[in-house]
């Protein structure tokens, strides 16, 4: 096996980190204090990005993409992960649900968002409904060529700035071996849509400047254009994209530990006590050692399910080992950071506290560590039929 980059990845991985350091770095502090990206900060990063062509690079080039590979695309989601900026914003990478759109939708929805003239959010998540996400409360009831929609959305991220949103709702119920289960259907909402209200939800301590919304519909009615794929199969569109964004997490994890442990090192390097630099004690030293090593395993296993995706032999239980052990390394690596730091790693001067706050989303968000190890879990008693 060869775990070496070919010439192009290698021009891809410093191309996106020196864009990194020069387009996103430098904003981080201001986006950590206001708590905002600033509308013409987002036109100006937008507009480099697009420049750049790090804009909607998971897209296929005949649509307009960048036309990346698996692997290429994780390798580019790696060294995104290595800032705290709010990334959404500006080097926006579309959903792959949106691949369903059909001719009309394409052209309506997907190809201008490829070309960064309008962006989606994803609407699933609600208050009762997390991981058990069958369990969602809002409903599309069918009225003749139109669906009525009702009911509430949580923890939405981008619908601050969205133009629409990509929503999943129960339309209906099949009886299964297990009981009844509901079907989903997928719309595409747009958000000045009547009906539809957006507000702003919760702040959270993780990802300063990254909103979380509500979305509350109220006999929002809609079109039956506006399904995307088929009626009751949102789920078959919503598993073509959990894996994706599963991957992605877990490979900005890597690029951010990266980071932090660059941090810590250089701090080891300079920072005296004793009489000499802190890094040449073994309780500091060490703390490296160990940073150094799971980084490197968990870029390992990102990367072999990236090259398994390209391969056509990927399976769920190879995005949740990637995603649990790369969020949960992330969490260690930066709380060692912190405790190489010392007191300074508390401090919002040093920078390396905000890492260590928004590490903790990352084992929530796109699918608990709980849900991975179901996954994976089931993956191995599976062939036992246990």
């Amino acid at each position: 096996m060869n775990f070496g980059l070919t010439s192009e990845q290698q021009m891809l991985v410093e191309a996106t980190r020196a864009f990194v350091e020069a387009e996103l770095v430098p904003y981080e502090n201001e986006v950590e204090k206001t708590d905002k990206v600033r509308p013409e900060l987002i036109k100006q990063i937008h507009e480099r990005a697009i420049k750049s062509g790090f804009y909607a690079v998971n897209m296929p080039e005949e649509l307009g993409g960048g036309g990346l590979d698996h692997v290429a695309l994780t390798l580019f989601e790696r060294e995104l992960g290595r800032t705290s900026f709010a990334l959404q914003y500006a080097v926006h990478r579309p959903s792959n649900i949106l691949r369903a759109c059909n001719d009309e939708q394409k052209e309506r929805y997907l190809l201008p968002t490829i070309r960064g003239e309008r962006v989606e959010c994803l609407g699933i998540t609600e208050p009762d409904a997390g991981s058990d996400v069958r369990s969602m409360k809002t409903r599309a009831e069918a009225d003749g060529d139109d669906f009525i929609l009702n009911g509430t959305k949580h923890f939405i991220s981008y619908a601050d700035v969205a133009d629409y949103i990509i929503l999943f709702a129960a339309s209906g119920v099949e009886e299964t071996k297990r009981g009844p289960k509901k079907l989903i259907t997928s719309f595409l909402i747009d958000k000045d849509t009547p009906g539809l209200d957006v507000r702003m939800g919760s702040r959270s301590v993780s990802h300063r400047g990254f909103h979380h919304c509500e979305l509350v519909f109220d006999n929002c009615r809609v079109h039956k254009r506006q399904v995307l794929g088929e009626v009751h199969h949102g789920f078959d569109v919503a598993n073509t994209w959990l894996g994706a964004t599963r991957l992605t997490v877990a490979a900005q994890c890597v690029g951010r530990a990266q980071r932090a442990m660059e941090m810590a090192t250089e701090w080891a390097a300079t920072r005296k006590q004793f009489g000499q630099t802190i890094g040449k004690f073994q309780g500091v030293s060490f703390k490296l050692a160990d940073m150094a090593t799971e980084i490197e395993a968990a870029n390992l296993l990102v990367m072999q399910a990236a090259w398994k995706t390209a391969e056509g032999t990927v399976q769920d239980q190879d995005y949740a080992i990637a995603k649990l052990f790369a969020t949960e390394m992330l969490s260690r690596v930066t709380d060692q950071a912190v405790q190489v730091f010392g007191g300074m790693g508390l401090m919002e001067e040093t920078g390396i506290e905000r890492f260590w706050r928004d590490a903790r989303v990352e084992r929530i968000w796109d699918g608990t560590s709980e849900i991975q190890r179901h996954i994976i879990s089931r993956a191995l008693l599976r062939p036992f039929e246990a």
